[in-house]
């Protein structure tokens, strides 16, 4: 809200806007040229009283809010009367075709056809193969409704300097690789007598633990932040945070600045509290920090006041400008590739004038190891559709899980 609000008064400064939030939010002053903004939160809310307004037009920011159709979000967004609707999003597709379609029949309401015609017209082939002439005709079908642009688009953005990315693929530690070892064998035996949403549970508790495990020991076993005695310590247990401290040696004597993204706001206490012990004065911002705290971080960070800032990826995936920052630290990898691109482009965006290091800290022959096929999947489907989902886990067979989480190298 602070962003739209702060670049409306710098591009539109005559035009009247409206924060409404609050206790004390009121559309009292609003006419027909003001502009209203509000959360999603406040949408679920307040959506009878924002119900009776006949909106000109309607702008649904971070529009994946609403890729589910049933979703509270996406029906009280519906129930708004607007002459125009328009969805503004990065991440038009996250996970499959359906969450495109939801935004679709949001914007042009019954243009594309139900869900399930939509499905077997285009998308199950599609998201099978996205070299496949299904994905290409839907590419030409929604090209007159899609407005796209990249920043490597000619003319869009000649200013932004280059993004460089950087795998760095760490060994788990002893420790690690023990802990990571003990809970694929018991769990994949739990997986195999299971049946149905049990299984489904195991399959979701399995690769979480593996992921903490990867990050830490200490993520994974729940323990307390470290103590500045137990700082050195700490960063031996494991792989990445030894290579993440090490990387940010680096960055301090280059004088530079960086985020730290991590999925876990328990991993980002952790990491918080070792970098405090080393000096670094790290801001952390996660889904509970308040509002005027969090534009507080924002503004402390592009000051230069603080050199690190750890971030929660679901919480400060988007819509920040840290263009602080020349380097993106990716301490754990998201099963989500357009999200972890929109948490790079908070750095990686116009006001930036550095070329941006995108760090992605990779345990090797592990489940992290695997991801990026999946990731890589999910970039070409999105390009391939939008230029003109991958199966879900919980889905894999027995043998296929196994293979997914299996320590050391392919066979």
């Amino acid at each position: 809200m602070t962003t739209w609000c702060r670049e409306a008064a710098r591009f539109a400064p005559h035009l009247p806007v409206i924060a409404y939030h609050g206790s004390d939010r009121t559309l009292e002053a609003a006419t027909d040229t003001t502009l209203v903004v509000t959360t999603y939160g406040l949408l679920r809310r307040d959506a009878a009283r924002l119900a009776e307004q006949q909106w000109a037009l309607v702008i649904a920011d971070e529009a994946q809010h609403a890729k589910n159709p049933a979703s509270s979000t996406a029906r009280q967004l519906r129930s708004l009367p607007a002459a125009t609707r328009l969805a503004l999003t990065g991440t038009p597709v996250e996970n499959n075709l359906s969450e495109l379609w939801a935004l679709l029949d949001w914007t042009n309401p019954g243009l594309f056809g139900p869900l399930k015609t939509f499905r077997s017209r285009w998308a199950n082939t599609a998201e099978r193969d996205p070299g496949s002439a299904e994905a290409a005709e839907l590419g030409r079908v929604i090209a007159p409704f899609v407005l796209r642009r990249r920043k490597s688009d000619p003319g869009i953005a000649p200013e932004l300097p280059a993004k460089i990315d950087q795998p760095r693929l760490v060994q788990l530690t002893t420790e690690q690789a023990a802990l990571y070892e003990a809970v694929v064998r018991e769990t994949l035996q739990q997986v195999q007598d299971a049946r149905g949403i049990e299984r489904n549970g195991l399959v979701f508790k399995l690769l979480t633990a593996l992921k903490q495990i990867t990050n830490h020991p200490a993520h994974y076993l729940r323990e307390q932040p470290p103590t500045r005695d137990q700082a050195a310590v700490f960063a031996e247990r494991s792989a990445k945070t030894a290579a993440l401290t090490e990387l940010l040696e680096m960055i301090r004597a280059r004088d530079e600045a960086a985020l730290v993204f991590t999925g876990y706001v328990q991993m980002g206490h952790l990491l918080t509290a070792h970098l405090t012990h080393l000096g670094y004065d790290p801001l952390f911002l996660h889904g509970s920090t308040p509002v005027a705290e969090r534009q507080r971080m924002v503004d402390a960070f592009q000051a230069g006041r603080h050199r690190v800032m750890i971030l929660s990826l679901k919480a400060a995936g988007t819509g920040l400008t840290l263009t602080r920052a020349a380097h993106v630290i990716h301490f754990d990898r998201s099963w989500n590739a357009a999200v972890e691109d929109q948490a790079t482009d908070r750095a990686h965006r116009i006001g930036q004038h550095r070329t941006v290091s995108v760090h992605r800290l990779i345990t090797e022959h592990t489940v992290e190891d695997r991801i990026d096929e999946l990731l890589t999947r999910k970039r070409a489907l999105a390009s391939a559709v939008l230029t003109g989902g991958d199966q879900a886990l919980t889905q894999l067979t027995d043998q296929e899980l196994a293979d997914l989480v299996a320590l050391g190298e392919r066979r």
